[in-house]
């Protein structure tokens, strides 16, 4: 179980291997236990406390350039035949947790900002079965986080979420259903609570002017865009018999005279 502690490029006999052309990186954990895994980081990457723990065989993790924005950190964990895929400049305030298994992939979009005690987890790390039928009942699931996306603190997107790009979710939020772009989600299980919303990393107290009451204050990133919401069937009332009508007009014609 190769375990290497600098990010450089390598091979071995196994067929895993770490694709890498850049500087060495320390401060780093990368585990193989399986065969046929791929590391591939950008050359223009800059990391944290980085954990890749390839657990099984034929696993991905994929890292993209870093640039102008803070590092990124992470402990990931990937099972048999899944994914990791990580855009450009996505940051991280502290290390975050990402888990895929049985398949599943996690990727984050570029320019994603994530904060403290992030976790994503297309898994719940182990089986849960129906007594009845002996079927699976947490199955593990993708989860896609879009561009431009902010997890704020200790928010965590389970399995089979898409967060639309530019949306924030809320402090302390548990993401289990789709988010729209543009949107803020909050709570848990989180909700839409506002639409129409974009946001911009210039820090409140990091980066003048330290009053920001409106957009003049920040550039302008690409992703201020209305909130596409999806399309809902109309729903009409069922027409009463006709009957049911003629009884309803005599009555309201005895109302009428009483």
């Amino acid at each position: 179980m190769p375990e290497l502690n600098v990010l450089r490029a390598y091979d071995d006999e196994r067929g895993n291997r770490i694709e890498y052309d850049g500087p060495e990186i320390e401060n780093v954990k990368i585990v193989f236990t399986g065969g046929n895994n791929l590391l591939r980081v950008a050359r223009e990457a800059r990391l944290g406390r980085f954990v890749a723990q390839f657990n099984c065989s034929d696993g991905i993790v994929e890292l993209g350039r870093n640039h102008g924005v803070p590092k990124f950190a992470a402990t990931i964990r990937i099972g048999q035949d899944s994914r990791v895929l990580i855009g450009d400049n996505v940051s991280t305030t502290a290390t975050c947790g990402i888990s895929a298994t049985e398949g599943t992939t996690v990727s984050i979009g570029r320019d994603t900002m994530i904060a403290t005690g992030v976790q994503l987890r297309a898994d719940d790390g182990h089986p849960i079965f129906d007594v009845r039928s002996g079927k699976r009942a947490n199955r593990s699931k993708d989860i896609t986080i879009g561009e431009h996306v902010w997890l704020a603190y200790n928010s965590t997107v389970l399995g089979g979420v898409t967060i639309g790009s530019g949306s924030v979710i809320g402090f302390g939020s548990i993401v289990t259903k789709n988010v729209a772009n543009n949107a803020i989600a909050a709570g848990n299980p989180a909700k839409t609570v506002r639409r129409d919303i974009a946001w911009e990393r210039p820090h409140l107290s990091l980066v003048a002017p330290f009053y920001k009451p409106d957009a003049s204050t920040v550039d302008r990133s690409p992703y201020w865009g209305l909130t596409e919401e999806a399309s809902q069937p109309v729903v009409t009332a069922p027409k009463r018999s006709l009957a049911l009508r003629v009884r309803s007009r005599i009555a309201r014609a005895v109302n009428a005279r009483s």
